[in-house]
């Protein structure tokens, strides 16, 4: 590519940006969004930052520059949501680059803003992501452990079920739970606002939490909300039959969005590699009581991933009665198809085998490196590991995985102190 030679910032920091689990492959469209959200001097500084969160001082001392110079810098991208500014217990601020997604490409449209021009970034959003459709088979289609999994509908489990729900499966216990929760503009639908694709489902409810959330609350990104409006939003959207889909952790989640079948890359992919677990499901799957399912088609119409079709009833009196029909390997066990259902002839019911969720954003990832082939990127990036804290981290997890994934860890890291450490944890 032509930006390699005459842009070397800009394919540093592509570089830079692969270096983490979700990455950005490269492609034209990818460089013309990277010169809207950074010149070419924050694209080469940017681009030598750890993938762990660090201080204004350790980026001075990479950038070989003073540190009232770093901090300045360092700030005016905070300002503008490509890094993220988190106040410490101590009162230091650390510094992190999110990824892509979820990360500064949805916070460049989570507000209104006239700095960039939004219209043209919605358009090359739209082609890298959802046309070109390579960034999003690479985020959602490599490796077992996914960004993202969806929430069950809460409404929709019986009151007087069995099911047992964890804290951690409720979108309600999320928002009730966090330090501090934002609201901004969804992402997906302003992006296909822009190129005249959106749908009518509400705008003003994509939710951010705990540090992520106080930073974009800082500078103007999303908007401070209690704990009662949160309640109101998610009930808003469980109006409106949206999917709550959800960074795939179970403490410390930073975002929910609350997604249409229709502009929403996640359920995009979810369609589109649906086979391929995309995104990671609830613990629940629907069941149809055929007696009571009337072939109306409205769980069909409103499932987001098509997992729902309406076939032949095979009946010999009633030659064009229709019936529900479920593709069970492709549902997300979200449960809006039970809010439709006009006969209540679709309640949830546990799945046979329950999914893991990773217990926080360390562990998954650090899954998601061993599995994408770069865990030695995240290992021995110098600049990220300014402590062996990291590194303890990074191995606490590995020892905890299952032996497949301790051995691609083992053959990735081609270390013999790696080695000697899964050795002494084989069972």
């Amino acid at each position: 590519m032509a930006h390699q030679t005459l842009h070397p910032g800009y394919h540093n920091l592509v570089e830079r940006l692969n270096r983490f689990p979700q990455g950005a492959p490269p492609s034209d469209l990818l460089y013309r969004i990277l010169e809207m959200l950074f010149t070419e001097r924050e694209a080469e500084l940017v681009a030598q930052v750890p993938v762990k969160p660090f201080t204004a001082q350790q980026a001075a001392t990479i950038w070989k520059m003073e540190g009232i110079a770093a901090r300045q810098v360092l700030d005016e991208l905070a300002s503008r949501a490509i890094l993220l500014d988190i106040e410490t217990p101590s009162g230091e601020m650390n510094y992190v680059l999110p990824p892509p997604m979820a990360g500064f490409f949805e916070f460049s449209m989570m507000r209104l803003r006239g700095d960039i021009d939004q219209k043209v970034l919605g358009e090359l959003f739209y082609q890298y992501i959802t046309v070109e459709d390579d960034f999003i088979r690479a985020l959602f289609v490599n490796g077992e452990t996914q960004l993202g999994r969806a929430f069950v509908n809460e409404p929709m489990l019986p009151a007087d079920s069995v099911l047992h729900v964890l804290d951690y499966e409720r979108a309600s216990y999320v928002i009730d739970s966090a330090t501090v929760m934002g609201v901004g503009i969804c992402y997906c639908r302003h992006k296909m606002q822009h190129v005249g694709k959106d749908c009518a489902a509400p705008k003003d409810i994509c939710m951010t939490f705990n540090a992520s959330a106080e930073s974009l609350v800082r500078h103007g990104f999303a908007r401070r909300v209690d704990k009662a409006e949160g309640m109101d939003l998610l009930a808003q959207a469980y109006a409106h039959n949206l999917v709550q889909f959800g960074e795939n952790v179970r403490e410390g989640v930073n975002f929910i969005c609350n997604c249409c079948g229709c502009c929403c890359e996640a359920m995009i992919a979810a369609r589109k590699f649906g086979m391929l677990n995309p995104v990671h499901t609830t613990n629940f799957i629907p069941s149809i009581e055929l007696e009571k399912c009337n072939g109306c088609g409205k769980c069909a119409n409103i499932c987001p991933v098509e997992a729902m079709t309406i076939v032949s009833a095979h009946d010999p009196h009633h030659a064009y009665k229709r019936k529900a029909k479920l593709n069970a390997d492709v549902c997300l066990g979200c449960g809006v198809c039970a809010r439709v259902c006009p006969t209540y002839g679709i309640q949830l019911e546990a799945r046979a085998e329950r999914v893991i969720t990773p217990v926080n954003s360390t562990a998954r990832i650090v899954m998601m490196a061993i599995e994408r082939g770069n865990l030695q990127d995240l290992i021995f990036d110098n600049r990220a590991l300014f402590s062996h804290r990291a590194m303890a981290a990074i191995l606490g997890v590995i020892l905890k995985a299952s032996r497949v994934k301790r051995a691609l860890a083992s053959k990735q890291m081609q270390s013999r102190y790696l080695e000697a450490i899964l050795a002494r944890v084989q069972v």
